[in-house]
């Protein structure tokens, strides 16, 4: 158990799923059984652990399951899967797991590409994205990526293969330097917290377990090459949200994703940074409720 934390609480349930094709995906609710059903994509190399701010789905009535991605956590690795694959694999949780044809999705750092795969195909009711990884290869952030950043893209361009080699070097100590290294002093506050501190290093140390860093990298590889989705073509609604000190996930803090993407809206945080997902969860998890509710009072779920 992670201890008490200001910033995040332990999950209610914990499991796992076998998927017709025999691999499993693991999984951790928070909130009511039978709340209002809400996926989420959680950020660079985290396993199902944590959630999001301690008692915001519980206030809001919604049931949270936070899916490992294959490779991380306790899921099955999928060498060389897509987004196409994470989209399937989401459509198979959802029926197995009983939270309808047509779940909402919250999508958090690196898992918010993966996220928009699911909204382009139509199986989620209502997106919401919280410092949400951008398409970094797209050629208009070509000039305002720093150096280091811009090497890497440009080698994912190049060759993926040989990049994805290096992402599979991480570890779950290396990723957690990282994250430290690029946080101002407002997210520092939350991931030096002892309680989300010790959630998080769980989380960490699940990501790395299976597979080394494989699940990692082809995550990595993803994200930073050219994403293979239509996001015009999404039909629901869909909400970004960054801290306004959030220096790491967006060059432009979602201007551009969300000027893709048919009637988004965005909003910018003051005073927080990356760790918007526990320091100020409340209101977004309770507009994204509040948008999946009012969509099905109007039909617009029926979509």
């Amino acid at each position: 158990m992670s201890g008490v934390s200001l910033y995040v609480d332990d999950p209610a349930r914990l499991g796992t799923t076998r998927l017709p094709d025999g691999r499993v995906l693991g999984w951790a609710e928070w909130g009511p059984e039978g709340g209002l059903p809400v996926l989420l994509s959680p950020g660079a190399a985290t396993s199902r652990w944590l959630g999001v701010g301690a008692g915001a789905v519980e206030a809001e009535g919604v049931r949270l399951v936070s899916v490992d991605r294959p490779g991380l956590g306790v899921s099955t690795a999928a060498p060389g899967r897509t987004f196409d694959d994470f989209v399937s694999d989401v459509r198979e949780l959802a029926r197995l797991r009983g939270l309808g044809p047509r779940p909402a999705m919250l999508g958090n750092s690196q898992g918010a590409p993966f996220a928009l795969a699911c909204a382009v195909a139509g199986v989620v009711s209502a997106l919401t994205l919280v410092s949400a990884a951008d398409e970094v290869a797209a050629p208009e952030f070509a000039a305002a990526l720093p150096g280091g950043l811009r090497d890497l893209v440009t080698r994912v361009a190049e060759d993926p293969a040989g990049a994805e080699r290096v992402f599979a070097g991480f570890d779950a100590d290396a990723m957690r330097r990282m994250v430290l290294a690029g946080s101002p002093a407002c997210d520092l506050a939350v991931y030096e917290d002892p309680g989300f501190a010790a959630a998080y290093g769980r989380a960490l140390d699940e990501g790395f377990s299976r597979g080394a860093a494989a699940g990692y990298a082809r995550d990595t590889v993803l994200a930073m090459g050219r994403w293979p989705l239509d996001l015009g073509a999404i039909s629901v609604p869909v909400h970004v949200w960054y801290g306004e000190e959030d220096a790491t996930h967006s060059p432009d803090l979602g201007r551009l994703l969300v000027s893709r993407i048919p009637g988004a809206g965005r909003t910018v945080v003051p005073g927080t940074g990356g760790a918007l997902l526990w320091s100020g969860a409340g209101p977004i998890v309770a507009s994204l409720a509040e948008t999946v509710r009012q969509d099905r009072v109007t039909g617009g779920a029926d979509r």
